[in-house]
């Protein structure tokens, strides 16, 4: 089997979930993954930590290693490696293997390795769920064509929130909590986002009164923001099925079902099993 043959197989294993041998590359990935979490979790536990320290690290090496070679065939079962180091799973990957190697340098930094849970992103593709990350990209494109409106939104609920917060300095007095206009705001947006944390509370009728206002108000600024990003929700169609396919030469998803072409390039993709 020659060089090409090789690499082509590797990126059907490693980035066609749509594959039998796919799922079960990304199956046994997934538990590594979360074995890795669970090892960090379980040495930051300071009994478990001290008595099996060795074993533990001996153990995340032995992850870490695997994370390595799997991030290497990543790199080298595709046309642009660049395509996969930049990308979002790249960087999560690359993040997920290097805090190990840094504290070989720096003491500490192993806990970052808990990053690692990022990769349970993954699980998307594993279980075919294309739908729901088709559901989710619509989602990031709704909230993208709101943003003027949600900025414009968030604006006005800032000036309220200094205007009420400078209305209750005045009108209650330090005893209450009400100590300065910050701190004042401070009360307003716990109270405006219905968080009532309580550690600041007005104490006179008319402070009460105003406070009862906000908090009314609060139900209904919660729902403005759903309600803009809702309504560029239906203005979008949802009727177009995605595989889990990613083309081996510029690493684009997102093509539809029975796709030959990658519908970037141009260039052939894999064929499912």
């Amino acid at each position: 089997m020659n060089y090409k043959k090789i690499k082509h197989r590797l990126h059907e294993i490693i980035y066609e979930a749509d594959t039998r041998a796919g799922k079960v590359f990304d199956v046994v990935l997934l538990i590594f993954i979360l074995s890795s979490v669970v090892l960090v979790a379980l040495e930051s536990v300071d009994w478990i930590g001290q008595k099996y320290h060795a074993q533990l690290n001996i153990a995340e090496w032995i992850i870490t290693i695997i994370f390595t070679i799997e991030y290497l065939l990543r790199i080298l079962s595709i046309s642009k490696p660049s395509k996969y180091i930049f990308s979002t799973y790249g960087i999560i990957d690359f993040i997920s293997i290097i805090p190990k190697y840094i504290s070989l340098f720096f003491l500490g930094t192993q806990s970052l390795l808990a990053l690692r849970a990022l990769r349970l992103l993954r699980v998307f593709r594993i279980l075919k769920l294309t739908h729901f990350v088709g559901e989710s990209n619509s989602l990031v494109k709704a909230l993208a064509r709101s943003k003027t409106k949600i900025l414009v939104f968030m604006f006005s609920v800032v000036i309220l929130c200094i205007i009420f917060g400078t209305i209750m300095y005045m009108v209650e007095d330090d005893q209450s909590g009400f100590s300065s206009i910050p701190r004042s705001i401070y009360w307003c947006i716990v109270t405006l986002t219905t968080v009532g944390y309580g550690d600041i509370a007005p104490a006179s009728p008319l402070g009460q009164f105003i406070a009862s206002i906000i908090m009314v108000l609060g139900y209904g600024i919660i729902a403005v923001p759903t309600g803009i990003v809702s309504a560029e929700l239906t203005s979008q169609a949802f009727n177009i099925d995605h595989n889990t396919q990613a083309c081996p030469h510029c690493m684009t998803t997102q093509h539809k079902d029975g796709a030959k072409y990658c519908h970037q390039c141009g260039e052939t993709l894999n064929h499912v099993d």
